[in-house]
């Protein structure tokens, strides 16, 4: 090797079943191009299939055995051959024959007799114009490459962000991040399990319940906002304290709508992570708070996020509480039916218990249970 690049030359296929046609054509694109040659339909197909594929075809329209059009028809059929520039070179020199060729898919129609420089200039016109498909294909692709790419990474900062978030007002609760890790999976694992109900199909989409997973920690954000003296205090509340403690749902619902105004608009995650925070301690009969709604007034996220909270507190030591056993914390769900629980959700989760049952051990705390 002499250590220069050599340019490599692009491929055009010849398809014709005349010699002399194709003894000019060749002399007239060898130096330039490499030339492959086909002399009736069936064979130009053989070759265009070949990988690579041509770069341009010139194609004769009469022919034996399969002519031009019906080559040209089952080429663009092909996804492999679709996007090779086909050139129809024919005697047939009608307007209606013209527009036949452009009809099927053909870049150009030339006729003959050929003019070499004519020729030559619509071949380097129309692979010039592929060239640049070619590269702006190209470029398209790496941009959706990039996009998705950072994409991905702010997706990624923006979970470690809310993770942190909830982080914080667990962690003031002695509670952990394994508290908000069950608490994601549980929601997803029974938000799942609800799809082919008619109540909730047609919120409980896939897209729905990755937004469900991400918004899901932040459903105590607003316990940052009380006081030690009560998030902490081992005994009962009074009936004062719990007014207080009351609000971490009206903190944490202001928090995210503090967020939303400052972008100016909402979205599927920031809504699911509203309706969390500010209705996850509401109940089914209407006893819970700070609204005290009933029934499908509550929204569904709150919903799903009452029934894995309620379960993880139940499996989980407290300072207020030891923590108890699946099975205890399963008859415990049960008496909730109807009351604390919509009705569905908790069949459903009688369903889904062993996934919630793994997904706690796999989650641990590693705290020692009843």
């Amino acid at each position: 090797m002499n250590g220069s690049t050599e340019k490599i030359k692009q491929t055009i296929l010849i398809v014709d079943d005349t010699p002399d046609n194709i003894a000019l054509l060749f002399e007239l694109l060898k130096d330039k191009y490499r030339v492959k040659i086909a002399t009736n339909g069936l064979k130009a197909l053989e070759i265009a299939a070949y990988v690579p594929v041509p770069d341009l075809i010139l194609m004769d329209v009469v022919m034996p055995q399969m002519d031009g059009y019906e080559a040209c028809r089952r080429l663009k059929a092909q996804p492999e051959t679709a996007d090779i520039p086909l050139i129809f070179l024919t005697a047939r020199c009608q307007s209606k024959d013209e527009e036949a060729g452009l009809s099927m898919g053909a870049v150009d129609y030339i006729s003959k007799p050929i003019s070499p420089p004519i020729l030559l200039a619509r071949v380097a016109t129309h692979l010039n114009l592929k060239n640049a498909r070619q590269f702006l294909a190209d470029q398209n692709e790496h941009l959706d490459h990039l996009v998705h790419q950072r994409t991905d990474q702010l997706a990624r900062m923006q979970d470690a962000t809310i993770l942190a978030m909830a982080s914080l007002a667990e962690t003031r609760d002695n509670e952990t991040g394994n508290h908000i890790r069950r608490t994601q999976h549980y929601v997803a694992t029974l938000a799942r399990q609800l799809q082919s109900n008619p109540r909730f199909n047609s919120i409980l989409t896939d897209d729905n319940i990755e937004l469900l997973y991400k918004s899901a920690p932040l459903h105590d954000v607003g316990k940052v906002g009380v006081p030690d003296r009560i998030l902490l205090k081992p005994g009962k509340l009074d009936p004062d304290e719990f007014e207080i403690m009351k609000l971490h749902t009206v903190y944490g619902r202001d928090t995210i709508l503090s967020v939303e105004k400052h972008l100016g608009s909402s979205n599927g995650f920031l809504t699911f992570a509203r309706e969390i925070a500010y209705s996850h301690q509401e109940k089914w009969d209407g006893s819970g708070y700070p609204e005290g709604l009933k029934h499908d007034a509550i929204p569904v996220s709150a919903r799903l996020m009452a029934v894995a909270d309620v379960y993880d507190a139940l499996i989980s030591k407290r300072v207020y509480k030891p923590a108890f056993s699946h099975e205890n914390a399963v008859d415990i769900m049960k008496q909730g039916r109807g009351k604390h629980f919509d009705p569905d959700m908790l069949d459903a989760f009688l369903v889904v218990e062993e996934q919630f049952r793994h997904i706690a051990t796999q989650m641990s705390d590693h705290e020692t249970s009843e």
